[in-house]
């Protein structure tokens, strides 16, 4: 049998890159998967359900979690993957742009958490899985905008954490660093000294593994934090 066979998993931004990697890791596994995203339009199959949803819409994540538990029951594994990418000088960063980074980064996770963690707590069990970034904890030039989110989201993860305290519900950061996806395409790495080259960073699989690995680890277990970077 498989490990995750009877769990139900919610995954945000899974319609490509790494989230889409996190939802076809957990299928593998045995999981019924939600995916959540703005580029999807609502369809269930047997093991895959698809919604559309912008996270940074309030009324929209309420609306997608009420769909997926009403139809599908309340989820036991829940991945805040939903992210956007800016790399940019703080002078030159517009206000729009900052509150965007916050508005995805860090607003959307917190609005998808609301709306389903109080069904986690009257069951007394779940896990709730945040996928962080390497700048959460470490400061890079051009970060303004993105470190500002990654480490406020990695504050939320922290706060989850000790609110969650008896509950039976646990949550995880995963913290990735540089990983090959379609978000460095206008940045075109390989052309600059400042930036890794494609080829040495992550995969979109690395980081699925790593969240498979914290939600199949036994009740009595909680992965806090968990760091991948690419070997040097």
């Amino acid at each position: 049998m498989s490990s995750l066979a009877g769990d139900l998993a919610l995954v945000t931004g899974a319609s490509r890159g790494i989230g889409l990697a996190i939802a076809e890791a957990l299928q593998r596994a045995g999981a019924k998967v939600a995916r959540l995203a703005r580029s999807l339009e609502d369809e269930a199959g047997e093991s895959l359900v698809d919604v559309r949803c912008d996270v940074t819409d309030e009324a929209a994540v309420q609306r997608a979690v009420d769909l997926v538990i009403a139809q599908h029951g309340v989820p036991t594994i829940v991945v805040n993957n939903a992210g956007a990418f800016l790399l940019k000088p703080l002078v030159d960063t517009t206000s729009a742009e900052f509150e965007q980074q916050l508005a995805i980064n860090v607003i959307g996770p917190f609005l998808v958490v609301r709306a389903v963690l109080p069904h986690l707590l009257q069951r007394g069990s779940g896990r709730i899985v945040t996928i962080g970034s390497v700048a959460d904890h470490r400061i890079f030039p051009g970060n303004a905008a993105y470190g500002a989110s990654k480490h406020g989201v990695r504050a939320l993860h922290a706060v989850l954490q000790e609110e969650l305290q008896g509950t039976g519900v646990q949550a995880t950061l995963i913290s990735p660093g540089a990983t090959d996806t379609r978000l460095w395409d206008p940045l075109d790495p390989n052309g600059r000294e400042d930036l890794p080259a494609r080829a040495s960073m992550l995969r979109p699989d690395d980081v699925a593994e790593a969240v498979v690995f914290a939600v199949t680890r036994p009740s009595t277990v909680n992965v806090d934090v968990l760091r991948l970077m690419p070997a040097s």
